[in-house]
């Protein structure tokens, strides 16, 4: 039960909370803003939710449930629940996979609640160990912090995922290989899988915005709409690597396809090299008495000046005619969709130090 909380009081001092007992005191007084960070929820965990902060059990199953929950928003009245997803950047998996991130937004406290760690989430703690901003203007500038940082964590992602679209384009067209169409097909999977996550939560941000939430500041509407229009933007970047992968898919089966036309027009050559010696051959290899060749005595290299000609002849039209081109050797690339983790807001360098600070 990795619980990590902190505590603005009224006199704007921020501190950590050490634990349970703390947390429930700081949630109880009813003033300041309290934040409390989940993650790895255990059944313990999920206790803890129901039994101090009374939040519905669907809600709290949602976040004690492994399984990743379509996103969502329900209104319980003094709080509202909201399902966010972004990308997990510590999977091992060969294309891209997401993450959920919940939020319980009270008028006086945020509980935050994912089953994997999240860089974005990092971020935000660091920002209220280092300076407490994201805690200075209220729970929904703080929700909107922890929900900004996790859907600017996309965007390093689709930046990858459009250098590779490029990479997989020029080789469909140059040198197609096997690794080219798994790399295309990894690049639609992802697609779909960052397409699946980011509509629903447009129509997430669109309500947080209008101000349906009596949670939420009429001031702090303006920067959900800031979010609002980030998925915007990634959507449609997303939508244009989807375009380029189907391009480069089609370019892909075209190549494939002009290549086994070169592959028949080499037998083709072959053929026309080899039949005329197989017809020398064949002339040559009957067993008649009466063949006056069989007795000259330059007849047998006669013979291979004839077939050596044929081929000599033949290579040169064909090379008259553009047949032969030499190709260029593919250079080495990579395809993984990993994203640098020093471009991520919330990474911190092996040297501890906050990526971005001087």
């Amino acid at each position: 039960m990795p619980l990590r909380a902190y505590y603005r009081d009224e006199t704007g001092t921020t501190r950590a909370l050490p634990g349970p007992e703390q947390v429930g005191d700081a949630f109880r007084s009813g003033t300041g803003l309290l934040w409390v960070d989940f993650s790895e929820t255990t059944a313990d965990d999920g206790r803890l939710l129901l039994d101090l902060f009374k939040f519905h059990s669907l809600a709290v199953e949602d976040c004690v449930d492994p399984a990743v929950n379509p996103p969502k928003i329900d209104d319980y009245g003094d709080y509202i629940f909201a399902l966010f997803h972004g990308v997990d950047h510590l999977s091992e998996a060969d294309t891209v996979e997401t993450v959920e991130l919940a939020l319980f937004i009270g008028r006086n406290y945020v509980v935050s609640n994912h089953n994997f760690p999240l860089f974005s989430v990092e971020e935000v703690r660091n920002q209220v160990e280092t300076n407490g901003h994201p805690m200075k203007a209220g729970p929904d500038f703080l929700a909107y912090s922890l929900i900004d940082a996790l859907v600017d964590n996309i965007l390093p992602t689709i930046d990858r995922m459009s250098d590779v679209t490029e990479t997989v384009e020029e080789e469909a067209l140059g040198t197609p290989r096997q690794h080219t169409v798994e790399a295309i097909l990894r690049l639609k999977r992802a697609t779909r899988s960052i397409h699946r996550a980011i509509v629903p939560q447009r129509e997430l941000l669109n309500r947080l915005s209008r101000g349906e939430f009596s949670v939420i500041d009429p001031a702090s509407l303006v920067y959900f709409r800031d979010v609002y229009d980030h998925l915007v933007r990634i959507e449609d970047l997303n939508m244009s690597i989807r375009d380029g992968a189907d391009n480069a898919l089609s370019t892909y089966l075209t190549s494939v396809a002009n290549r086994q036309n070169e592959t028949m027009k080499v037998l083709a050559v072959a053929g026309a090299i080899f039949l005329p010696l197989t017809l020398l051959a064949g002339i040559y290899g009957m067993n008649f008495d009466y063949m006056p060749e069989l007795r000259w005595r330059f007849g047998y290299f006669g013979v291979l000046a004839v077939m050596g000609t044929a081929i000599i002849g033949a290579l040169a039209v064909f090379m008259k005619r553009g047949w032969f081109r030499p190709h260029a050797r593919p250079a080495h690339v990579t395809h993984s969709l990993t994203v640098e983790r020093k471009k991520l807001r919330g990474f911190l360098s092996p040297q501890g130090k906050h990526h971005g600070e001087h």
